[in-house]
């Protein structure tokens, strides 16, 4: 599942999985276990954020919380937002109708929805949103039915220059009209959509956003470039330091909920290797560590510091750039897919964590979660001799250690964040696996502030390495990433059969359809061969003894205001 980027909303992360992007800090081989081995990853209903009332923490307070890339699009509904940093900031500013538990078991958000109902009406699935009154935006606006009917007309595919990381739910609305008052909207769907909770939604990555920064085109995609203009949240943007690599959001006052605990929180873009020590250092409270071995017993050494761990649906997987002039061929990535010893990158990336150190054959779901199997028809089994076979059969001829076709190298580059251990050590595994089958491979090193605005969103990749980040809906958190011709997915290939699978996922009225349809879709995934996962990535975070309802969330998502510190 960018830096670091979900059944799964995928997000993508630099740190070693909505599917959301991250680009993972990682672990080096070596060193002996930090962790006693677990024989499974926790359960998907576990999540260790050091649960405390609101009474039993103090008012007041900096929370110093590290993320691995400064953004240059605020907005996560932009194809370029979909990336784990900027969701980390702006779910603290903009609204959400819902809050998931660790289960993903979905309650209405009552600081901006008072009810939303789900019924059908005339044989079509119509669902009411009853907006709460009191809530606005900080210019003042009140939030009504018409920021609803925005999002809906940016999300909804009809318009490609709205360059929306996904359109999945939106597509199936045929309208969305006044209710009530200006505070209700009424939302008719063309066809069912069983993951409705999915819009809206903090745990999905899908906040609302005021109508007047999205309704068009050009101010939906530039509107948070390199700024958040209104937010509606219980906290607002104080200053965004391109200098320091900081953003500081504060309390605010005009904030008609809760009050927050925390004064401020500041959120300081860094390198994933550095993490560790600046968290040992006393310079942040707060980090996503991901399978870093030597990050683990750092964090295990602070005094004042602690392990929080919990399963999700999260992945670290390579990514196969299907447009590249190298790998337009389906058979060719297909080999590279069966020349790829999995085992030995998850032994090798786990290595000290205590966590399963198994290869995830599934694209849509983890090993610990319901419905999971391997659906791969062979190409999940490492077979370097039937890869070599394949590549033959694609007319790639081994000529001296490097193979070749009318006059060219199989010769990709792997693009990688700097900073990022797991990622380098893979580089070099990599390049030894492809090599024996007569692959030649370059590792490039980008800066990690530039990965994904300048390498993966824009294509400039043979293969690369990062994470997808999960949300409690399979079906469609990771449609945007899968779908032919989704923001989001960055292989830039896809197939109908695809496509069908994932819709049909979305529109399916029972666990067991949806499974099937899930299962499908992933047996779609094997052979379009895009995608290579590697193992479900552990949910490790550092973080201070005396912060409070913050940690591994599992399923959950955050209460901002709620964070704070134990008296």
């Amino acid at each position: 599942m960018k830096h670091t980027r979900i059944p799964v909303a995928l997000v993508a992360t630099i740190a070693a999985a909505s599917l959301s992007l991250t680009a993972c800090s990682s672990s080096k081989s070596g060193g002996g276990d930090a962790a006693p081995a677990k024989s499974e990853a926790p359960k998907m209903t576990q999540r260790a954020i050091n649960e405390k009332d609101r009474a039993d923490l103090k008012q007041g307070g900096t929370l110093n919380w590290a993320i691995d890339q400064l953004s240059s699009q605020w907005s996560p509904l932009e194809a370029d937002g979909n990336e784990v940093s900027t969701t980390d900031v702006m779910k603290a500013l903009m609204p959400t109708f819902w809050r998931s538990d660790a289960g993903g078991v979905q309650t209405v958000n009552k600081d901006y929805l008072l009810d939303a109902k789900a019924e059908t009406k005339d044989g079509k699935q119509v669902v009411t949103w009853t907006l709460n009154p009191k809530a606005k935006w900080s210019d003042g606006a009140a939030i009504t039915w018409k920021d609803i009917e925005a999002n809906w007309k940016a999300q909804n595919g009809s318009n490609p220059d709205f360059k929306a990381t996904s359109t999945t739910g939106f597509d199936q609305v045929e309208s969305v009209v006044k209710g009530a008052d200006d505070y209700q909207a009424v939302m008719t769907f063309k066809a069912p959509f069983s993951e409705w909770q999915a819009l809206f939604n903090n745990a999905a990555n899908a906040p609302l956003f005021p109508a007047s920064q999205v309704a068009t085109p050009e101010l939906f995609n530039t509107a948070y470039a390199d700024k958040i203009p209104v937010t509606a949240g219980p906290f607002k943007l104080d200053k965004i330091d391109q200098t320091a690599k900081t953003v500081t959001v504060v309390a605010d006052p005009n904030w008609w909920g809760q009050k927050p605990l925390l004064e401020k929180i500041v959120y300081k873009a860094m390198d994933t290797n550095t993490m560790p020590q600046a968290f040992q250092n006393g310079e942040i409270d707060f980090y996503n560590n991901g399978p870093d071995a030597s990050g683990f017993k750092q964090i295990q050494a602070t005094p004042d510091g602690e392990v929080r761990e919990a399963g999700g649906p999260n992945f670290r997987h390579f990514m196969l750039n299907g447009k590249s002039p190298m790998l337009t061929d389906a058979k060719v990535r297909q080999a590279i897919f069966k020349a790829i010893d999995r085992e030995t990158i998850a032994k090798s990336d786990l290595n000290g964590l205590g966590w399963p150190a198994a290869a995830m054959n599934n694209h849509f779901l983890v090993p610990n979660q319901n419905g999971y199997k391997d659906n791969s028809d062979g190409l999940s089994k490492f077979d370097p001799e039937a890869a070599k076979k394949m590549l033959d059969e694609a007319g790639w001829k081994l000529e001296g250690d490097v193979r070749k076709k009318d006059g060219k190298e199989l010769a990709l580059k792997f693009v990688i964040p700097a900073g990022v251990t797991v990622a380098t050590n893979e580089g070099s595994m990599l390049t030894q696996m492809l090599q024996q089958v007569g692959i030649k491979v370059t590792i490039f090193t980008a800066p990690s502030n530039e990965f994904f605005d300048k390498y993966i969103y824009k294509f400039d990749f043979d293969m690369t390495a990062f994470s997808l980040i999960g949300t409690p809906f399979p079906a469609s958190s990771s449609t945007g990433n899968f779908k032919s011709d989704g923001a989001s997915n960055y292989s830039q290939v896809g197939s109908p059969e695809l496509d069908k699978a994932m819709e049909d996922a979305g529109k399916a009225q029972t666990t067991d359809a949806a499974t099937a349809a899930i299962n499908k879709a992933d047996a779609e995934a094997w052979k379009v061969a895009a995608l290579v996962t590697l193992y479900q990535r552990p949910a490790i975070y550092g973080v201070k003894k005396n912060v409070a309802n913050l940690g591994a969330p599992g399923l959950s998502d955050y209460i901002y205001e709620n964070i704070g510190f134990t008296k």
